[in-house]
């Protein structure tokens, strides 16, 4: 079987990853691999974050790998928190903390208030790199709502829906959600190359 490292040590992200992958690839964590450093992520895009992260641990470890890096850009606030989305409320900050920063910025702001969240994945295999891109409009709620996902899901509503991320399934959203979007471009490659 295929094994190709998911480099993340977010759970979650690696649970909606295996989900929406299956059981025709074998998905390795950072833990797996004895990778218990802290990856740079320094880049001005989400496209170079995403490069430096496979750069790493393919240099460092030898693994073909995949990495992702996420942003939610905020019309009103002019695209941020952008590529600090993990980390809007500071280095160490909870989801929560992003969250409560985010609703703050944006109090008094009429809605709907207009989001994009992308999501940007970048493998290296025997071919060489590739980058796979997902993107979903939407708007950015008053207050939290729901209990599912994770991140900023609570408060992210998609273009066409008037619920959030956070109120969905996990099928339901991964059909339609920036990572999911960005996974399937993922996983249509590899069935190209004949790995699934």
């Amino acid at each position: 079987m295929e094994k190709l490292v998911f480099a993340t040590n977010n759970r979650h992200k690696l649970h909606e990853i295996k989900a929406m992958l299956g059981d025709k690839i074998e998905i390795l964590s950072l833990e797996d691999i004895n990778c218990n450093e802290e990856i740079p992520e320094t880049e001005e895009t989400l496209e170079g974050n995403a490069l430096q992260k496979i750069d790493f641990v393919y240099d460092k470890y030898g693994h073909y790998c995949f990495a992702d890096d996420t942003g939610l850009a905020v019309e009103a606030l002019g695209g941020a928190p952008g590529v600090y989305t993990a980390r809007y409320a500071g280095e160490d900050c909870k989801p929560e903390d992003n969250i409560r920063k985010l609703l703050k910025e944006l109090e008094g702001i009429p809605t709907p208030r207009k989001a994009i969240f992308s999501t940007v994945i970048a493998l290296i295999d025997e071919d060489g790199k590739h980058l796979f891109r997902g993107d979903v409009q939407g708007s950015i709620a008053e207050k939290k709502s729901g209990s599912d996902g994770f991140g900023y899901d609570p408060v992210f509503i998609p273009e066409g829906y008037n619920i959030t991320f956070a109120e969905m399934d996990e099928d339901e959203k991964n059909s339609m959600s920036h990572r999911g979007k960005a996974v399937a471009k993922l996983i249509d490659y590899l069935h190209k190359r004949n790995k699934l």
